[in-house]
């Protein structure tokens, strides 16, 4: 779900300025909801100053370009020595090279490497395309169990990345395509077309590619799983 904050004012306009003073963010990135007060005032509390509460609620964009920032600056400040990353890469071949070899009956070779806190891991063979699955969620599914190996014994934040013939490019090249041809679908015809759900990777993708188009905004509905992206008119 999306971040969310409650602020407090005299006014609900001071409310407003406090909160968009500390998410350092304008009016238009985030959702507004005044609260208001349900419980019954006594005379006493008449007396007593008014308080204006309101929620804030990040908008997709602005949700995932602060969860890019805060990934970016958490990389940065965790330098991880080479041979604590060394460690994590030998582990995780260890298992990768076992799993292929009982699921593919065959050694398949791949390339593996430390780019930063990151270990990269490209495999081009055919033998091995059935490691994509629906929609890349098996390879999804199995760079998040490598992720979980590299750390286990470490600590420390290292991440996987996992990619099979290509597969992210040429999903990447999809939704953008699939961005632009139901953007001129909802120009055409006026009417909003929701996506199917997607993950928060694959919902950025499309926010980027329509996010200068003057005609049509992206917003996202659902939670978790079924997050899905909305395409409409300004």
């Amino acid at each position: 779900m999306p971040d969310s904050k409650i602020f407090e004012g005299k006014t609900t306009n001071e409310a407003i300025e406090k909160g968009l003073k500390e998410l350092k963010v304008s009016k238009n990135d985030v959702e507004i909801k005044v609260i208001k007060d349900e419980e019954k005032r006594s005379f006493f509390d008449i007396l007593a100053p008014r308080i204006v509460k309101v929620e804030m609620i990040l908008k997709e964009k602005q949700e995932e370009k602060k969860y890019e920032n805060e990934k970016e600056r958490k990389q940065e400040e965790i330098k991880i020595d080479f041979n604590t990353m060394e460690k994590a890469k030998d582990a995780v071949k260890e298992f990768l090279d076992k799993f292929l070899k009982q699921t593919t009956g065959e050694d398949i070779n791949y390339k593996c490497n430390i780019k930063g806190n990151v270990i990269e891991i490209i495999i081009d063979e055919k033998q091995a395309d059935f490691l994509i699955g629906y929609r890349g969620e098996t390879l999804n599914a199995l760079q998040t169990i490598l992720s979980a190996i590299a750390v286990r014994e470490n600590n420390e934040k290292i991440r996987v990345e996992l990619d099979v013939l290509e597969y992210r490019e040429k999903r990447k090249k999809a939704l953008e395509d699939l961005a632009e041809k139901v953007a001129k679908s909802v120009i055409r015809t006026r009417k909003s077309i929701t996506l199917e759900p997607m993950t928060p990777y694959e919902r950025k993708i499309i926010h980027s590619k329509l996010q200068d188009n003057s005609k049509v905004k992206t917003t996202s509905i659902g939670e978790g799983m079924h997050r899905k992206v909305v395409i409409s008119l300004k």
